[in-house]
């Protein structure tokens, strides 16, 4: 990983502070060209009642990931993002270990983007899959 890669996950992390994203455990850990990843424990922090994973908390990363990546591959200095619209599909159960979300841009509009989100376990296997659309719009100056 380079210096710059390196900035951006610093940056991403400190911005998550006495934030949902603190709350949920969620770290960012890898950035590419057109990616973004986070990862997040799977706890009973974010567990539902029968103690798997909860739909709700992987929406949550899915989105958190999502709007992340569209701050940094649309230059959240000069706008500002935020989530119109997620779905997730949910096809395997978590008890434990980590879940992984990779943003990947599917449509990079000029005010709307379309991510898609495969979230896995630590076996790499699918949990769920989700897409958020996003708008971005100027920043009053």
């Amino acid at each position: 990983m380079n210096e710059f890669q390196e900035k951006i996950l610093r940056i991403c992390n400190e911005n998550s502070k006495n934030t949902l994203m603190e709350t949920l455990d969620i770290e960012y850990v890898e950035v590419g060209e057109n990616f973004l990843v986070a990862k997040m424990s799977v706890t009973p922090k974010v567990y539902q009642p029968d103690g798997i994973l909860h739909g709700g908390a992987t929406a949550a990363l899915a989105e958190s990931v999502g709007s992340a990546a569209s701050y940094i591959f649309l230059d959240g200095q000069e706008y500002f993002v935020r989530g119109l619209e997620i779905t997730a599909n949910h096809v395997k159960s978590v008890k434990d270990g980590n879940v992984y979300a990779k943003a990947s841009i599917m449509h990079k509009g000029r005010t709307t983007q379309l991510w898609q989100i495969r979230i896995t376990n630590d076996a790499g296997e699918l949990v769920s899959l989700c897409k958020l659309t996003t708008i971005s719009l100027p920043r009053k100056k």
